[in-house]
């Protein structure tokens, strides 16, 4: 028996698309809410979830492990609402949780909108055990007590589930704006910190949350005590990884050269290639805009390759083709991009300047105007505007295509 356990608090804007990719996977949907004022309740139980009330502890761990000791699983599938199990896992993850031996299963996550990081590991699938519990108060996990599971019953093992499982979308912009999460969480961080100083995990979460605000330099602060606690500790590779991908994206404009020393000891990780695919881009995106555009196109090609599935990847490989002047592989590149992502308006922008380039002048025009059309219905006015001026004298987007 597999059970869903999920705390939620006002997430009527994706909770029902959450529930709706899982419900005829799990046995049962416990969903505890923390005090919603919004129909996240009524979607809950529409979507035959159980749900369950707790005032908010103050600490996303207590929650979690409420809602954990109401669940009658074997398995425990932990999601939050912004995010979503993708169908193509479903037979991997059942195969998985049928071996005796496993007590937890990584879960590959899709970041929809972080282009830096397209991907990283959760650990969300685990048999239910007594001794599982979630702590930290901010990204809680349940690795800790695992960890220590491990020490004394040696018959487990943790597994990586190698097809991406959950689809987050938490970063599009439109529910970044509407959440008011960040305040508590960037308190439960700073708490946390005050008492483990330097702790490797807690640095790279709110090293990246400061740098990715405006605050690089109490971000860089974080990131660097991060790695150099994570030299003399029991960190995890990932959490190395996570330091060392974001202290590199930090450091991509002030000192590109260190940014591309930290993107490449990220690389020598034993890091599975979606996790790593964000170091991967990163890497070769500043390597193109140092001029070493053989290396940036191989590693960019070799992401494709990995995430065929991730519009970034060819995007940019369209990039880095159109510079060094390989038009059709650029078009084609631009193309793989739009097929993934066809709201994706730097791809059809581009794709019109590989078209301008090559004199395919009415086919051009439609790309830019398709551009435009999107960045005005994305509530980009600004981006549309300036893309409408640099096109004065160019192209008229105006003109028939007779």
């Amino acid at each position: 028996m597999l059970s869903l356990s999920m705390i939620v608090r006002d997430e009527e804007n994706c909770l029902a698309a959450c529930l709706d990719s899982v419900k005829t996977f799990v046995d049962e949907m416990v969903v505890v809410d923390t005090g919603s004022i919004d129909e996240t309740v009524a979607i809950a139980e529409a979507a035959g979830a159980r749900v369950e009330h707790l005032p908010w502890p103050g600490d996303f761990a207590p929650a979690r492990n409420f809602a954990l000791d109401l669940v009658q699983g074997d398995w425990v599938l932990v999601l939050d609402a912004d995010e979503q199990l993708l169908p193509g896992c479903k037979s991997q993850l059942n195969k998985l949780m049928c071996m005796e031996d496993i007590l937890l299963v990584n879960l590959l996550r899709y970041e929809e909108g972080a282009s830096m990081a397209p991907y990283s590991r959760v650990s969300r699938l685990f048999r239910r055990h007594p001794k599982i519990t979630w702590n930290r108060p901010y990204h809680s996990i349940v690795d800790d007590s695992v960890k220590a599971i491990l020490e004394e019953e040696t018959q487990w093992r943790i597994v990586d589930c190698v097809e991406p499982a959950l689809r987050h979308v938490g970063y599009r912009p439109e529910l970044i704006q509407n959440r008011l999460k960040a305040k508590r969480l960037r308190e439960a961080m700073q708490s946390w910190l005050s008492k483990h100083p330097g702790d490797p995990y807690a640095c790279a979460k709110l090293g990246a949350l400061e740098v990715s605000e405006g605050n690089r330099i109490r971000g860089l602060q974080l990131l660097k005590e991060g790695l150099v606690k994570s030299e003399s500790s029991y960190a995890s590779v990932n959490e190395r990884y996570e330091l060392l991908l974001h202290l590199g994206i930090a450091l991509t404009d002030d000192d590109p050269n260190f940014a591309v020393k930290t993107f490449r000891e990220a690389l020598q990780l034993q890091i599975d290639d979606r996790t790593s695919l964000g170091a991967r881009l990163n890497l070769a995106a500043l390597l193109m805009n140092l001029g070493n555009f053989e290396e940036a196109i191989a590693l960019t090609t070799l992401a494709t390759k990995h995430a065929p599935e991730v519009a970034l990847g060819w995007y940019n490989l369209g990039l880095m083709m159109r510079r060094g002047g390989f038009l059709g592989k650029a078009q084609a590149a631009y193309l793989r991009a739009i097929a993934l992502k066809p709201d994706y308006a730097e791809a059809h922008q581009n794709l019109g300047s590989a078209k301008f380039l090559a004199g395919e002048i009415n086919e051009a025009r439609k790309c830019f105007a398709k551009a435009v059309a999107l960045l005005m219905s994305q509530g980009r006015r600004k981006d549309a505007d300036a893309l409408k001026q640099k096109l004065v004298g160019i192209v008229n987007l105006n003109q028939s295509d007779s």
